[in-house]
C-alpha cells in the first residue's frame, strides 16, 4: 500500500527540466520561458498528465551536467544528439533537424568596386603610367616645340598640354593635326602607341584579377575557407568538436551572448554554430550585423536529454509521436520558424 502511494506521488510530481538561453528554442519572455523547445516540452508534459517547471542555467555545459548527474528529470533547448553524449545520457526521438552553419560580417558580402580597384599595386601602376605619360609628353615638347605649332609654348605652359597630348595619343590615337614633325618625335609617337597596347592590357588584367579575387574570397564553400580568421563557437558545443576535429583554431565562449556581442563589435570574423539560432539572431537585429552562409556544414538532430535509464524516455517518445500526428509539432514550427 505504501509503495503504491509513493509510486502515485512520484507519477504526479512536477517534472523539472533544465534549460539554457537559446532563442528561439528556449528564451526568457518577461519572466516566463518560451520558445519552440519549451512549448513542445509543455505539450509533452500535458500529454503525460504531469506538471512541469523549467530551471534555467547559465551555460550549456551546466545544463548537460544536471542531466548526467541526475539532478534534473531532463534538459531541453537545442541539444544535438551525438554519440559522445549518448554514452552518458539518453535521448528522446529527434524533435528538430538542424545543422552547423557559418555567420560572417555583413560587409564581407561584396566589397565595393572602389575598394576592390583601389589597391596599393593598382595605385602604384596608375602613378607609374601617369608619370611615364608626363615624361613622354615633355620629351615630345623638347623635340617638337620648333616644328609643331601645338608645342610652341614656354616650359611652364607646356606641362599640361604635353601630358594631355600623350594621354590622347594612348586613349584616342592622337590628333591628325598634331602629328609629330621630327624623326625623333615620330619614333617616340609610334613607340608610345605600340607600348600603350601592352600597358592598357596589363591594367585591365590587374583590375580583372582584383575583382576575381574579391569574388572568390567572399564565397565560403568549405570550412577551410575561414581558416586564419578569428573564429568562435561555444564551449562544449558540437561546433567546438567540429572545429577541433579539423584542427582549426578558434575561441570557445562559455556564453552565447558574449560571443554574439564580440561578433557585433568586430572582434570575431566568423561564428560556427547552430544555423537556426544564428538565423534567429540575425532576423532579430534592428539592422543586420552579419550574414549566414547558406551551406550546412554538419547536419544534426536536436533531442530531449534524459538521465541514463530514465523511465520517462518511452513515455516522452510516445507523446512526441502523438504530437506529430495531431499537428502540434508542425504548428510550433510554423510559429517560430515560419513555413
Amino acid at each position: 500500500m505504501l509503495l503504491s502511494s509513493l509510486a502515485a506521488m512520484a507519477q504526479n510530481a512536477p517534472l523539472t527540466f533544465t534549460t539554457v538561453e537559446r532563442p528561439p528554442f528556449s528564451m526568457d519572455a518577461i519572466g516566463e520561458r518560451s520558445g519552440f523547445s519549451i512549448d513542445l516540452m509543455r505539450a509533452i508534459a500535458k500529454e503525460l498528465g504531469r506538471p512541469i517547471k523549467f530551471q534555467p542555467v547559465e551555460t550549456f555545459g551546466e545544463m548537460l551536467s544536471s542531466v548526467e548527474e541526475g539532478r534534473s528529470d531532463g534538459a531541453i533547448a537545442n541539444i544535438s544528439i551525438t554519440a559522445a553524449r549518448e554514452q552518458v545520457m539518453d535521448f528522446s526521438q529527434p524533435i528538430f533537424e538542424s545543422g552547423l552553419q557559418i555567420m560572417l560580417p555583413e560587409e564581407e558580402r561584396s566589397a565595393s568596386l572602389f575598394s576592390v580597384i583601389v589597391t596599393r599595386d593598382i595605385a602604384f601602376f596608375l602613378l607609374s603610367a601617369f608619370g611615364a605619360l608626363f615624361s613622354i609628353g615633355m620629351l615630345m615638347w623638347v623635340f617638337e616645340r620648333k616644328r609643331q605649332p601645338y608645342f610652341q609654348r614656354p616650359f611652364k605652359e607646356a606641362l599640361f598640354p604635353s601630358f594631355w597630348w600623350a594621354l590622347n595619343l594612348v586613349v584616342n590615337g592622337g590628333f591628325e593635326e598634331r602629328v609629330p614633325q621630327t624623326r625623333v618625335g615620330r619614333f617616340f609617337g609610334v613607340m608610345l602607341v605600340v607600348s600603350s597596347l601592352f600597358v592598357v592590357s596589363i591594367f585591365v588584367a590587374k583590375i580583372t584579377a582584383a575583382m576575381t579575387v574579391a569574388a572568390i574570397s567572399e564565397n565560403v564553400d568549405s570550412i577551410n575557407d575561414i581558416e586564419g580568421r578569428a573564429i568562435a563557437t561555444t564551449a562544449g558545443s558540437t561546433g567546438e568538436a567540429f572545429l577541433a576535429a579539423r584542427g582549426i583554431a578558434f575561441t570557445p565562449y562559455t556564453k552565447l551572448a558574449d560571443m554574439l556581442t564580440d561578433f557585433e563589435n568586430g572582434e570575431i570574423d566568423a561564428v560556427v554554430f547552430d544555423g537556426p539560432i544564428l538565423a534567429w539572431y540575425l532576423q532579430s537585429r534592428s539592422k543586420e550585423s552579419g550574414r549566414l552562409v547558406e551551406r550546412v556544414f554538419k547536419r544534426e538532430n536536436y533531442g530531449i536529454a534524459l538521465p541514463t535509464g530514465s523511465p520517462l524516455t518511452e513515455d516522452i517518445n510516445r507523446a512526441l509521436l502523438a504530437l506529430r500526428e495531431n499537428g502540434t509539432t508542425d504548428e510550433l514550427q510554423r510559429k517560430y520558424f515560419g513555413n
